[in-house]
């Protein structure tokens, strides 16, 4: 083969390579069927992320199948469409994306009530008793905080456990630990237990672990993997029962704008695959997932996961009670009832832990 005909096949071939990268994970619609909407879902995490794989992918299928294949969803990971993760709302808003998949907690202090969730020993062990809690208190307590877009689903993490390069098994063994937080009420607990706390997108965590810039994490056992946590730390401790020291929310809104816009028979396919059913599926896949996660930690050798005895957990909850306290007082200046707000919350995760 001449040189001219091999540079060719190689330009061809690296053409075909880059093309593969920057083309979205779709779904697919039937052969011959062109849609008639193609709506861009956009999200910080990498394909292969439990989040993608297992709950974006899935319920966009379900909503292409129920839509009978006039919906079809192109699915941008790891911020493809541009921006960094804090901005993933405002391009729902604006319309840079049409579907975004977020974390409110990611512009602290944005979204005031969504907080109540996330306050430390509020929410259950399990997702998707979380996820029913932010489902069902939506319309009341926290849609309106989302008025600036169409909010298709709201729900929450199972629980949320610290992930270290040091083993922790009490108070004393969080002084001066640097760990990120996820949320700005994770992170007010992590200080009111001594630690230091580090506000980062959660992509940054792999790189900071490896530079030193943190000492670990608290995420829950789904996102280990996609961030290597089990093979950048060894210790990882959990909170017996419940409620657990944090969850994070999350929310999957839709420009406003374009959702009006869809046919009122799209629209319904829409509702009908938001809200509680959405929150649902979420909820079991990180129940599953971290299951799976949580046992093939406990299969290495090099890695030991501590439970806190009861009356350590018990210290760590009277610490962190001024946390919630605080909450309560900075959202009256908000026109919030706080209290009121609380009260429900857990009423809620009660009643869903029993069922």
């Amino acid at each position: 083969m001449t040189s001219s005909r091999l540079t060719l096949t190689r330009r061809h071939a690296l053409t075909a390579i880059g093309a593969a990268v920057a083309t979205p994970a779709v779904m697919r619609v039937a052969w011959g069927q062109a849609p008639q909407v193609t709506l861009r879902l956009h999200h910080f995490l990498p394909p292969v992320s439990n989040a993608h794989q297992r709950f974006l992918l899935p319920w966009s299928r379900k909503v292409q199948e129920a839509s009978g294949n006039r919906i079809k969803i192109d699915i941008f990971p790891s911020m493809q469409l541009g921006g960094a993760p804090p901005q993933l709302f405002d391009q729902a808003r604006d319309g840079v994306a049409d579907i975004v998949w977020t974390l409110p907690g990611n512009t602290p202090g944005r979204f005031p009530a969504t907080e109540a969730m996330e306050l430390p020993f509020i929410g259950g062990k399990r997702g998707v008793t979380n996820s029913k809690v932010m489902a069902e208190l939506g319309p009341t307590h926290f849609y309106k905080e989302y008025s600036e877009v169409q909010p298709l689903c709201l729900w929450a993490h199972d629980h949320g456990l610290i992930h270290s390069n040091k083993q922790v098994r009490t108070r004393a063994d969080l002084e001066g630990l640097k760990l990120r937080f996820p949320t700005r009420q994770a992170g007010e607990a992590l200080r009111a237990l001594g630690a230091t706390a580090i506000g980062m997108p959660i992509p940054q965590v792999p790189e900071a672990l490896a530079q030193g810039v943190i000492n670990g994490a608290v995420v829950p056992w789904e996102v280990v993997p996609a961030l290597r946590l089990h093979e950048l730390v060894n210790h990882h401790t959990e909170i017996p029962g419940s409620p657990t020291l944090y969850t994070a929310t999350f929310i999957l809104a839709m420009n406003k704008a374009k959702y009006e816009g869809l046919p009122a028979d799209l629209k319904k396919v829409m509702d009908d695959n938001s809200g509680m059913s959405a929150a649902v599926m979420a909820g079991e896949m990180w129940d599953e997932r971290g299951r799976a996660v949580s046992e093939m930690v406990k299969g290495r050798s090099r890695n030991t996961i501590t439970v806190l005895a009861e009356d350590e957990a018990a210290r760590w909850r009277a610490a962190t009670k001024p946390v919630e306290e605080a909450w309560i007082r900075g959202v009256k200046d908000r026109g919030l009832d706080g209290q009121k707000i609380v009260d429900d919350v857990r009423a809620a995760v009660a009643k869903h832990m029993a069922a």
